[in-house]
């Protein structure tokens, strides 16, 4: 079943990144990471709707993580950790699910103190087993745990519940 088209993901990430920039309005700039492949492609869209708003200084980053054995190879980013130290991060993901992979990618920032991390996505499933606060959501959703959410960018973007 499809739960949003493309026009409406458009208008979702309007929407999110307006309301980012009003929660830091008072901040000189901002670090995006997008996490794994589908989080850095609404980081981006995210990223390119934050430039048309402000001519603050964003700086867009790729956050990796094996969701399934996050413990083995850990977080990567792909620049260096020491430049978040006071910075305001962003962490983007397509979809929070039980909060485990957002759990395990802040691992990346455990060796610094960011002035502040906050947390977007696209769907934010209301079942989360893990103690992540989703600050930004495009759509939220009470799911079963059966149920199954995914999020297709590309020329026909949809977010469908499989």
């Amino acid at each position: 079943m499809q739960l949003l088209t493309h026009r409406q993901i458009d208008a979702k990430v309007t929407r999110l990144a307006m309301e980012i920039l009003e929660h830091n309005t008072a901040e000189t700039e901002l670090y995006i990471l997008g996490v794994n492949n589908r989080g850095m492609e609404l980081a981006g869209r995210l990223s390119r709707g934050l430039r048309t708003l402000s001519d603050a200084p964003l700086h867009l980053w790729n956050l990796q993580i094996d969701p399934r054995h996050p413990l083995e190879k850990g977080p990567k980013l792909d620049h260096d950790v020491r430049e978040l130290e006071g910075k305001p991060v962003l962490v983007v993901d397509d979809v929070a699910n039980t909060g485990r992979t957002l759990f395990y990618a802040l691992g990346a920032l455990h060796t610094v103190l960011p002035s502040k991390i906050e947390v977007a996505v696209l769907v934010d499933r209301r079942h989360k087993e893990y103690p992540i606060y989703v600050t930004y959501s495009g759509l939220v959703l009470s799911t079963t745990l059966g149920d199954n959410i995914l999020v297709e960018f590309g020329e026909e973007d949809a977010a469908l519940l499989e």
